[in-house]
């Protein structure tokens, strides 16, 4: 009986360390790139402290500019709009393209051109950006650059007193997002995304009837990146685009879908994501377009990314990640809220508590069978609506227009590119607190990253750093400054 009682003794032993081996293998299979524990089955990454020579920047208002001077980085996709946009914005000075590549910095000297501007010194190379970065005549630096390069870029110009406005995701670690906060408070320049979404004629005009509170108190938001990209991998400039995909799992371009959602639920003013739960489907799609034109056996990636957050006020934020498969495209912007509801993809419309389940006879049952009493408001009612509840953004006059009007004549994503921008140079100019700030870059960009470490620990829940460090709650809802 003694020798079974120590062979049961040396099992047990050895099956509770088989198992906390387990245990720990799962909580270390993804490696972050910062360091993270895990409480009572949630993934608690280490926040860094503010240093001494940091401030907070909510509400951040810099010297105004009486003209803003910029350089632009990154002139592959995206960049090149972004100058011809600049060329229609007044007070602006484009000071210098750069590119990798020096044909492409040249090319968009037509735009200046055309608009009867100087030419802009021209930057290339690997390191190109950084002579850039040091010139004196520069106060904004624009990144369009791969998104692998957005931090260095960036990090580089704030730490030589450049204000920087980063295409999105504005960077892919949670490592990356907090040097990001950590420069831009540190260096006190503005650091913001440029996240052309949060611009859209839909979503600004659903975001001011939600101020107004016609949706009641929003409860859940939506969002979404479902596009297609198989016509585009091959036009990314040294299939930089394909190759992160195939090398990272997660909801890796969350920010068009994200970004509108948090203005509408005041995060970071108010209330700030607590924490996240995220899994993939396997990649099919991803896996055969990778072999194909990468010869990698390999997608990290899955075809389908779904998260679920929680906020800290307890409200609700579902999204969806897809590129690889043939679905029509979609942000899923949709609001829901105790009095209303709003919904853009795939038909775009609005819901009002008021004029639904409307009966003949007030003591009569609604018929369940008639889904009429459960549709979008008339089309008149959301055109009146629509008018009435423009967002004073939308009607900043530009030329004699309002900036919605004019900005369909510069074009740009219907014209919420042009809006990003002029906003931003506005802000600029007038020394006021940008739309969208370091905390928005860096908290909606972490999803990628925090989505991975979901996933690839078994989906547990991950919590969502608080990138302003006990700030979030210190302004009540989001403004929209304008000079006085």
């Amino acid at each position: 009986m003694k020798g079974y009682k120590s062979l049961f003794g040396l099992l047990l032993a050895v099956t509770i360390t088989l198992l906390l081996g387990c245990e720990n293998n799962q909580d270390t299979l993804y490696k972050a790139s910062v360091e993270y524990s895990i409480e009572n089955g949630v993934i608690v990454l280490d926040e860094p402290e503010r240093t001494a020579e940091q401030q907070s920047m909510i509400e951040f208002r810099a010297e105004p500019l009486e003209s803003v001077r910029v350089g632009f980085v990154g002139l592959g996709m995206r960049g090149p709009g972004a100058v011809e946009r600049f060329t229609y914005i007044e007070g602006t000075a484009i000071k210098a393209l750069c590119d990798k590549y020096a044909e492409r910095a040249e090319a968009c000297q037509a735009y200046l051109e055309r608009a009867g501007m100087p030419r802009a010194e021209i930057y290339s190379g690997d390191d190109g950006y950084k002579a850039l970065c040091e010139r004196e005549d520069i106060d904004l630096v624009y990144i369009c650059t791969p998104w692998q390069l957005h931090v260095e870029v960036a990090e580089y110009a704030m730490n030589h007193g450049k204000h920087v406005a980063i295409e999105v995701p504005s960077a892919n670690t949670v490592e990356e997002c907090w040097r990001l906060v950590d420069a831009a408070e540190r260096n006190r320049v503005h650091c913001t995304i440029l996240e052309n979404c949060c611009y859209d004629h839909f979503e600004l005009t659903t975001l001011n009837m939600a101020n107004k509170g016609l949706f009641g108190e929003i409860i859940h938001a939506e969002g979404a990146y479902i596009h297609n990209l198989e016509p585009y991998w091959e036009h990314y400039a040294d299939n930089w685009r394909l190759e992160y995909n195939q090398a990272h799992n997660g909801d890796i371009y969350a920010t068009h879908g994200i970004g509108p959602n948090c203005q509408a639920l005041n995060i970071h003013r108010g209330d700030r994501l607590d924490y996240l739960v995220a899994m993939s489907t396997k990649s099919i799609n991803g896996s055969k377009l990778t072999k194909e034109l990468m010869g990698e056996e390999e997608c990290k990636q899955g075809d389908q990314i779904n998260t679920l957050i929680r906020t800290v006020n307890g409200c609700t934020i579902d999204m969806q990640h897809n590129v690889m498969t043939p679905r029509p495209y979609s942000r899923m912007y949709q609001l829901v809220g105790t009095e209303g509801y709003a919904n853009k993809y795939p038909v775009a419309g609005y819901t009002f508590k008021l004029d639904q389940l409307r009966c003949v006879d007030e003591n009569t049952m609604p018929d369940i069978e008639d889904l009429n009493h459960h549709t979008f408001a008339p089309t008149e009612v959301v055109k009146e609506m629509t008018a009435k509840y423009k967002h004073p953004v939308q009607l900043q006059l530009v030329n004699g227009l309002p900036l919605q009007e004019y900005s369909l004549t510069v074009g740009g994503h219907g014209g919420m590119d042009y809006i990003m921008d002029y906003r931003l140079v506005y802000c600029l100019r007038n020394g006021l607190p940008l739309d969208m700030d370091v905390y928005d870059a860096a908290e909606w960009s972490s999803m990628g990253e925090l989505t991975r470490i979901s996933i690839e620990n078994g989906s547990k829940p991950v919590k969502v750093p608080d990138f302003t460090r006990g700030d979030w709650d210190k302004v009540d809802g989001l403004t929209f400054y304008f000079a006085e």
